[in-house]
């Protein structure tokens, strides 16, 4: 019979083993090399230990769940929460319901409990322990040069053939637009995004907390991954920020909208933050910008500006446990401000 309970400090071998018999040096390497930074400089890491649920046999660690602590808003009002990861459990002990064990010590002692890109499996335990049904997260993208359009899985032929014929229809999307406002690049959040979030969070239903310390500790301060990011000002005022970056992909070169806060009501304010990124993805000589953007009114603004919806591999399931939600929650989220940023899902 195993024992769960939170991770202890002695139990860091234990975890590292694991990791490694399941997933391998290199993937139990790189999460070595992000514990210090995901785990205890988290700024919304009340018990300053990794938050980890562990099951153990004896002095062994036989299986673990990991999370990340966030705080969670609920139109303003906000209580503790964590991203939830799939389980990771010895091989032997598989299919012994150690994975149910450990979500469920999880989901008691957590006020909200969120994951994200659900694996079939984690989606069919969350089923059985009647958690709400999962939402997609839907992805856009915006073309910016006439190899956008092209599929991995198609021939080099068709994918020519799409690029020519949609070329005409490229150049008027990827046009340049002048900028409405403002936009400074920056290399820390400093308290003035603080107070922006404090304006702006009571208009959405459900979003992560994003102060100036949880900013920083994301988007700045990461070791495995690095972002630009750009404030939308308005007389010297910050209305907005974008978090991007750039990267290669097997056909060609991508600029991914990681992030971005802005007023759902200020369509000027969003549209200069998304034109700002697309000047910035063409001087890096992009294919295209990506993003993930579950908020329903961005969304129509992001289509207004050129970026169509394309099949999304981004699931998201919430539960609320602190505090009752009102009846709809659920089902409706067009109000929920989430993006690629969130968890630890760009990496």
């Amino acid at each position: 019979m195993s024992d769960i309970d939170r991770f202890r400090p002695e139990d860091r071998r234990g975890v590292d083993t694991l990791h490694r018999r399941v997933h391998g040096a290199d993937a139990a390497d790189a999460t070595r090399f992000r514990w210090d930074w995901q785990h205890r400089r988290n700024p919304h890491n009340a018990l300053g230990q990794p938050g980890i649920w562990v099951a153990r046999e004896g002095p062994t660690v036989v299986g673990h769940y990991q999370t990340l602590p966030v705080r969670l808003s609920l139109k303003g009002l906000e209580v503790d929460g964590a991203w939830g990861t799939d389980a990771m459990i010895a091989p032997e002990r598989d299919r012994q319901g150690l994975d149910e064990a450990l979500l469920r010590a999880w989901d008691r002692n957590s006020g909200a409990v969120l994951a994200i890109r659900l694996s079939k499996e984690s989606r069919q335990l969350l089923d059985r322990l009647h958690w709400p049904e999962s939402h997609v997260v839907p992805a856009l993208v915006k073309p910016l040069t006439r190899r956008a359009m092209r599929t991995p899985h198609l021939p080099v032929a068709f994918n020519r053939l799409i690029s020519a014929v949609t070329h005409p229809l490229v150049q008027i999307v990827a046009r340049s637009r002048p900028l409405r406002a403002e936009c400074e690049p920056i290399r820390r959040f400093d308290h003035s995004f603080t107070a922006l979030w404090e304006r702006l969070a009571p208009k959405f239903d459900l979003s992560v907390r994003r102060d100036s310390p949880y900013l920083n500790w994301r988007y700045i301060e990461p070791p495995h991954v690095r972002y630009s990011v750009v404030a939308l000002k308005r007389q010297g005022e910050v209305h907005g920020y974008a978090v991007y970056r750039h990267r290669h992909e097997p056909l060609g070169r991508v600029t991914m909208l990681v992030d971005f806060l802005v007023d759902p009501d200020d369509v000027s304010g969003l549209k200069t933050l998304l034109r700002w990124v697309d000047r910035v993805a063409a001087a890096e000589d992009s294919d295209k910008v990506r993003c993930s953007v579950m908020h329903g009114a961005f969304r129509r603004v992001l289509r207004r500006a050129g970026y169509f919806n394309v099949k999304s591999t981004l699931d998201v399931c919430v539960k609320v446990n602190a505090v009752q939600v009102p009846k709809g929650f659920y089902d409706d989220t067009d109000g929920w401000h989430i993006t690629g940023g969130d968890s630890d899902q760009d990496h």
